[in-house]
C-alpha cells in the first residue's frame, strides 16, 4: 500500500472509533484490518514509516572476501583505473566460477563498500548567477555517427553560455589545435558576438603547462587568437570538473536529445548542418529557473557581448617545405603534391579539415587533411604536364589509382582512352587523353564527364569531338532583334519575285 492510500485509511478507521463503533474490534472487523492497525491509527494520524528488513545476502557471502580485496587494492591505483562493479563482475565469472551471482547484487554491494572506503564522495554545491554576456564554458565530448554508411567517432566542441543557456556544437574528426580555434570562431558567429570570459579544462590546445596553482602556461597560438578576440581565459583545478558544470550538463543533454538514435548524414559537413539545426531548435527550451527561453536569453544577451573582429586570426600551422623529386612536400608527417618543379620551396598552411599549398602569393594546391601517417595524398592534375612527357607512366601512376579509388575516374574514361590508343597508338592516344585531362581542369569535372559521355553514346571516339562539345555553348549567340532604321527605310527596295520567270520557263519549255 502506497503512503497516500494508508493516510487515507488511517483517517477512515480514526473517524470510525471516533463516531462510529467505538470499539477496536467492532472498527477492525468493519475496515478489514487488523486489530494491530487501528491501534496504530488510534494512536497517531501520521502511519509509522515501514521498517526496512536487512535481509542476509547468502549467494553473496562466498565472493565478499574477494570483493573487499579489490577495492583495498583501489586504493593505490590511479583514480580513472579503478574496478568499476561491471570489472569486479566480470573477474568473477573468471575466478570464482563456483559463485552464480548476478550483476546487479554486486553492483549494489560495491556501490555501498565505495561510499564506506571514502571512494565515492557527494560534494554540496553552491548554485550560481551570471551576468550576461561574461561568461561561457568550453569543452570537448565524444558522439558516433553513421557518415556515408560508416560509423565514425567525432569529437565534438561546445561552447555554452552561462547566463543565456544558448549552446553551440560543432563536430570534427579530430579535436586539433586548428579545429579548436576554428570553432571557436564559428561559436562566436553564432552567438553573435564574444563572452568576455571563457572557463576551460586543461586542453592541450591551450595550456601546455600547469604550474602551481591556477597559473597556467598556454601555447603562443592560443594566447595570439586569445589577444585577437580580446577576451579572458580560465582553466579548472585539475581533475575538478563540478568547476566547469554548466558545459558538463549540456554535453550530457545535447548527446541524450540529438546523438540518440544515431545521428546519420553524408558527411562531415553535412552533420555540422544538422547540429546547427539542433542548436537552433534547442533555443525555444525554457530551462528551469528561468523567466525566459534560451533564444529569449540569447536576443538579450547579444546587447552585452564584445563585438565580433572585422576578421577571423590566423587559424594555419604554417610551414616552408621543398618539393621533392615526386612531385609533393611533406606537411605533418604525410605528403601532399603540388604542381610545382622539384626544389621550389612552398608555403603549407594546415587547418582543420585542409592543407593548402602557396607559392609566389597565390594558392597553387589545395587538399582534404589527412590525419593518418606516412600516407601519400596525390592529384592527378598537378601531373598532366610531366604524363605529356612521359605518356607511359599513366596506367600505372598512383595518383590514377587514388583517382579510381575516390571514384573519380568512372568508366567512360576507360573507354575513351582505350579507343583513344587503339586510333592513335599508345603513346600518341595517351597523350590525347591526357590533353581531355587537361580540358577538365577548365571547365570542370561534371561538365567534362558530360561532354565525354555525350560523345561517346553518339559513336564518336576522338577528342576533338569532346573540346567540341564542351565550347559548343559558346558558340551559340542570340538572334538579334529588328531595329527602327528611321530615315535609311526610303533606301529599302522590294525582295525580287521569280513568278514571271518560272512561267516563262513553264511555257517556252519545248521551243
Amino acid at each position: 500500500m502506497d503512503w497516500r492510500a494508508k493516510v487515507e485509511l488511517y483517517e477512515q478507521i480514526r473517524r470510525e472509533y471516533e463516531f462510529g463503533i467505538g470499539t477496536i474490534a467492532g472498527v477492525a472487523k468493519k475496515m478489514g484490518v487488523h486489530r494491530r492497525m487501528v491501534r496504530e491509527a488510534i494512536s497517531s494520524a501520521l502511519p509509522k514509516p515501514r521498517k526496512k528488513t536487512e535481509r542476509p545476502r547468502w549467494k553473496l557471502k562466498a565472493a565478499v572476501e574477494f570483493i573487499d580485496a579489490i577495492l583495498e587494492g583501489d586504493r593505490k591505483a590511479p583514480r580513472k583505473q579503478r574496478h568499476t562493479a561491471h570489472r569486479i563482475w566480470v573477474r568473477m565469472q573468471h575466478e570464482l566460477t563456483e559463485c552464480e551471482i548476478a550483476e546487479r547484487t554486486v553492483r549494489e554491494y560495491v556501490h555501498d563498500r565505495k561510499i564506506a572506503l571514502g571512494f565515492i564522495v557527494r560534494e554540496t554545491c553552491v548554485p550560481q548567477s551570471y551576468t550576461w554576456g561574461v561568461e561561457a564554458q568550453i569543452d570537448w565530448y565524444e558522439a558516433y555517427a553513421d557518415l556515408a554508411g560508416e560509423r565514425i567517432k567525432l569529437q565534438v566542441f561546445a561552447m555554452r553560455s552561462m547566463a543565456s543557456g544558448a549552446a553551440f556544437h560543432c563536430a570534427y574528426l579530430h579535436a586539433t589545435q586548428q579545429a579548436f580555434l576554428e570553432a571557436h570562431e564559428l561559436a562566436f558567429a553564432y552567438f553573435g558576438g564574444v563572452f568576455r570570459k571563457l572557463r576551460y579544462d586543461n586542453l592541450t590546445s591551450a595550456v601546455k603547462k600547469i604550474l602551481r596553482g591556477s597559473r597556467r602556461e598556454e601555447t603562443a597560438r592560443f594566447v595570439v587568437f586569445r589577444s585577437h578576440w580580446r577576451f579572458e581565459a580560465e582553466f579548472c583545478t585539475p581533475a575538478e570538473p563540478h568547476e566547469k558544470g554548466g558545459i558538463e550538463g549540456e554535453a550530457g543533454y545535447f548527446r541524450r536529445n540529438h546523438w540518440v538514435p544515431v545521428p546519420k548524414a553524408a558527411d562531415i559537413d553535412d552533420r555540422n548542418r544538422q547540429l546547427l539545426e539542433d542548436c537552433q531548435q534547442d533555443e525555444q527550451r525554457l530551462i528551469a529557473g528561468r523567466e525566459q527561453t534560451v533564444g529569449a536569453g540569447m536576443v538579450i544577451e547579444r546587447e552585452h557581448l564584445l563585438p565580433l573582429a572585422s576578421e577571423g586570426a590566423d587559424l594555419a600551422q604554417t610551414s616552408f617545405p621543398t618539393v621533392n623529386g615526386l612531385g609533393s612536400v611533406k606537411v605533418l608527417t604525410n605528403t601532399y603534391s603540388v604542381p610545382l618543379p622539384a626544389g621550389a620551396q612552398v608555403q603549407a598552411k594546415a587547418y582543420a579539415s585542409s592543407i593548402e599549398l602557396w607559392h609566389g602569393g597565390r594558392c597553387v594546391a589545395r587538399h582534404e587533411r589527412c590525419y593518418r601517417r606516412q600516407q601519400q595524398i596525390l592529384d592527378l592534375e598537378h601531373y598532366l604536364d610531366v604524363l605529356y612527357r612521359k605518356p607511359g607512366a599513366l596506367a600505372g601512376s598512383k595518383p590514377l589509382e587514388q583517382r579510381r579509388h575516390a571514384g573519380l575516374w568512372p568508366p567512360s574514361f576507360d573507354r575513351i582512352w582505350e579507343a583513344l590508343m587503339e586510333r592513335q597508338g599508345k603513346q600518341s592516344g595517351t597523350r590525347q587523353m591526357i590533353d581531355l585531362l587537361k580540358l577538365a581542369q577548365k571547365h570542370g569535372h561534371e561538365k567534362f564527364q558530360k561532354a565525354l559521355e555525350t560523345a561517346l553514346s553518339s559513336g564518336c571516339y576522338d577528342s576533338a569531338a569532346v573540346q567540341h562539345l564542351l565550347s559548343a555553348e559558346d558558340l551559340r549567340h542570340a538572334a538579334c532583334e529588328a531595329i527602327d532604321v528611321g530615315a535609311l527605310e526610303r533606301y529599302a527596295r522590294p525582295m525580287p519575285v521569280m513568278l514571271e520567270y518560272d512561267q516563262l520557263l513553264t511555257t517556252g519549255g519545248g521551243q
